[in-house]
């Protein structure tokens, strides 16, 4: 891959410590320094806090006792490479209603440049596990829908993250409430975006979503024209799981933004957000 010629950044990505990605933090970087990334968000799944991770799905997140040396390993990469990768030490925080108590200790025990906001679980369900699609059996779809965005909502309003991830990864594996209920869906996303926009938070652009079924990056242009017209500031990230993936797909994603009239990305170093210019590659 040629090195990049304008700043590049990914901030999402993950690392052999989650259970369901491959490669070391350090394998990360370097790759990120080879196809000339100006920053590099590391960003792993947070500890399930909500299930029995002895005996739930095995490969979700990485355990308790492994995040501070997650944290540490990624503070001393930070200074390693300093000047040649700015290296951001970041976490996927799921919200999970009715844990507030113990995200909110993770999210400000640890010295995070920034924490992204994910919604994975509806109670016990992670809707994003392929492993779990049989849960779609018998559902009524739309109702789905309204948990899951109504959750997305509810992270928006806990003041604990900095970034919404992947808004729409509930379409993941193509069920959708159909073209009847598309006003309402639509109603939906609406709601949760403006969720956002009041909180003063950003959104990403999820590029994975083009290598997954529903073949479209999370979230849809719909949305994010409406993300656009809110003012909600936007990054992106290509929610890597293999150090040759990272930054994949970014490309559309920032030739997307581009498009819509974006000309600014937003980044993050100790919670603070700053923008840098997007420029046609």
């Amino acid at each position: 891959m040629a090195k990049k010629s304008n700043y590049w950044i990914d901030y999402h990505t993950h690392h052999a410590r989650c259970g369901h990605a491959v490669g070391t933090l350090e394998q990360y970087v370097i790759r990120g320094i080879e196809i000339g990334l100006s920053e590099i968000g590391l960003s792993d799944h947070m500890p399930l806090l909500h299930v029995n991770p002895d005996t739930y799905y095995p490969g979700i997140a990485m355990t308790l006792d492994e995040l501070p040396r997650y944290v540490e390993e990624a503070l001393a990469l930070k200074e390693k490479y300093r000047g040649q990768i700015d290296v951001k030490v970041g976490l996927e925080g799921d919200y999970i209603e009715g844990w507030e108590e113990k995200i909110e200790k993770i999210v400000q025990g640890y010295p995070w440049d920034y924490v992204i906001g994910s919604v994975h679980f509806l109670g016990e369900w992670d809707i994003s596990d392929y492993r779990q699609v049989h849960n779609w059996e018998g559902q009524d779809i739309f109702a789905v829908y309204e948990r899951y965005y109504k959750a997305i909502g509810q992270a928006a309003k806990t003041g604990f993250y900095d970034i919404i991830g992947h808004l729409d990864v509930i379409k993941r594996f193509n069920y959708s409430p159909g073209s009847s209920r598309e006003e309402e869906t639509r109603g939906l996303e609406q709601a949760a975006l403006s969720a956002i926009a009041e909180a003063g938070i950003a959104m990403e652009l999820n590029a994975s979503g083009l290598s997954k079924p529903c073949a479209e990056m999370f979230p849809s242009q719909r949305i994010l024209e409406f993300a656009i017209k809110l003012g909600i500031p936007l990054t992106v990230g290509s929610d890597a799981h293999d150090p040759l993936k990272l930054s994949e797909h970014l490309d559309v994603a920032r030739a997307t933004l581009y498009e819509l009239g974006v000309r600014e990305l937003a980044t993050f170093t100790k919670r603070k957000r700053s923008m840098i210019r997007l420029e046609q590659d």
